[in-house]
């Protein structure tokens, strides 16, 4: 059992590393916000095209990160136990890992948009859909690339750098926005199209940088000197072994969120709208458990790797009580001020009261959107993934959808009831997760 001096000595520890996380990804989910507030004043037809574009982006993104993550838990692994050779050579596989999944989600997005009259969406919205899809599906391969570079500099407890990198790609992709979406410089207004390119540009130029201070910086010279070994098939296996259950366990989550988007779109322009303002509050304000998970799970295996296992527990129960204190935090600011932060993002004030109604169902399921998330990274930290990945299904597909359904269809209650579904799911994931770390590090 750990102390409570041992967990808040850990927390700190997990604090320092997970704030630039988390800064890093409140950074770089405001790129798509700031897609959404420039978009949101093109039009309603526009916001809805974006909002099931990004229900497709988010999907695939995280399934590529899932994939993805062995790069940063065996690094870390590795690093804590003193091999910075090996630690080189997973950053080569996981970029070239990172090449093969962003080119196979975009060949996926390329047959996507040849299909996308069968997914019931409002004709108006499939009719300009397609070009924002294709920007944003091409912007996958610089996107997964950035995430693989970053995951692997943070695993060495270097997070700063990347955070910085996202930050100003906020200010970059805003600037872009501003050009091509209405039109300035000499540039002819380009509307929902011109959102798409302002991210794909602002996604390369950071992945640009991050690649040239880590080959220049003198933090990774001894990473840079390590001998080359040459490809090894194991490290493939190995990151595949973890990360295929990690992917299909963020695909279970995502594909939730995504199906969600899809059965909003069976509402109408107007819910679907409201979906995506909301779900792009809830997403923000996620980022901050999310970055928690990440620096929990690179933490717990580092501490496997320096051979401390009995201090995995403390630092994943001190992150779950520290996250969980900032997700009721954050659920009270969307109970009380809803109507006011989604005024900011759509002048349609109907838009904005279904959005406003919606945050409100959020303020419930963020505290357990934070408790399910680090319960998972810290589980990731001990590379246990295959029995979470089969907990995470049951709670999205075997419980959360099939209750939003009814709640939404098949009563009154409409477009928040598949919110009350999804935080219903998020509840029974939390509780799951939770008690698995809880078994899997308690001491005889």
């Amino acid at each position: 059992m750990s102390s409570p001096r041992s967990t808040l000595s850990e927390l700190r520890a997990t604090l320092s590393l997970a704030l630039p996380i988390i800064v890093g990804q409140v950074s770089q989910m405001l790129i798509g916000v700031t897609d959404n507030a420039f978009i949101g004043r093109v039009g309603t037809v526009e916001l809805a095209a974006a909002a099931f574009t990004h229900g497709a982006f988010h999907i695939l993104y995280v399934v590529g990160i899932g994939l993805l993550l062995g790069t940063g838990v065996f690094a870390a692994r590795d690093h804590g136990a003193g091999d910075e050779a090996s630690c080189a050579a997973w950053l080569r596989h996981g970029r070239a890992l990172a090449l093969i999944v962003g080119g196979a989600t975009f060949g996926l997005i390329l047959i996507l948009s040849t299909q996308l009259h069968r997914y019931g969406q409002p004709p108006e919205v499939i009719a300009v859909v397609k070009p924002f899809l294709l920007l944003i599906g091409v912007s996958f391969i610089p996107a997964l690339f950035f995430q693989v570079q970053r995951q692997f500099a943070e695993s060495l407890g270097r997070p700063w750098v990347p955070m910085g990198i996202m930050i100003a790609d906020i200010a970059l992709n805003a600037l872009l926005n501003w050009i091509f979406v209405f039109g300035h410089l000499g540039v002819p207004p380009m509307g929902l199209v011109g959102s798409g390119v302002a991210t794909l540009i602002a996604r390369i130029v950071a992945v640009v940088a991050l690649g040239w201070w880590l080959k220049t910086s003198p933090t990774f010279a001894v990473v840079r000197d390590a001998p080359w070994r040459g490809w090894e098939w194991r490290r493939f296996v190995e990151l595949l072994k973890l990360g295929v259950p990690a992917g299909s366990m963020f695909l279970f989550e995502g594909g939730a969120f995504a199906m969600a988007a899809l059965m909003m779109g069976w509402l109408g322009t107007v819910p679907l709208a409201a979906h995506q303002v909301a779900l792009g509050c809830a997403a923000l304000t996620f980022m901050v458990p999310l970055g928690m998970s990440m620096a929990v799970s690179l933490r717990v295996s580092k501490a496997i790797g320096e051979g401390r296992r009995e201090a995995a527990r403390s630092i994943g129960f001190g992150a779950f009580y520290a996250g969980l204190g900032a997700m009721i935090f954050f659920a009270c600011v969307f109970a009380f001020a809803g109507r006011f932060i989604t005024g900011f993002f759509t002048p349609a004030v109907e838009v904005a009261s279904l959005a406003a109604q919606l945050l409100f169902v959020a303020a419930i399921f963020q505290v357990f959107d934070g408790a399910q998330v680090i319960s998972a990274g810290a589980l990731r930290g001990l590379t246990d993934v295959r029995v979470p990945t089969v907990l995470t299904f049951i709670a999205y597909w075997v419980v959360s959808l099939p209750l939003g359904y009814v709640l939404a269809f098949k009563t009154s209650i409409g477009a928040p009831g598949l919110w009350i579904g999804l935080a219903t799911g998020l509840g029974c994931a939390a509780v799951l997760l939770g008690w698995r770390f809880h078994r899997l590090t308690r001491v005889a």
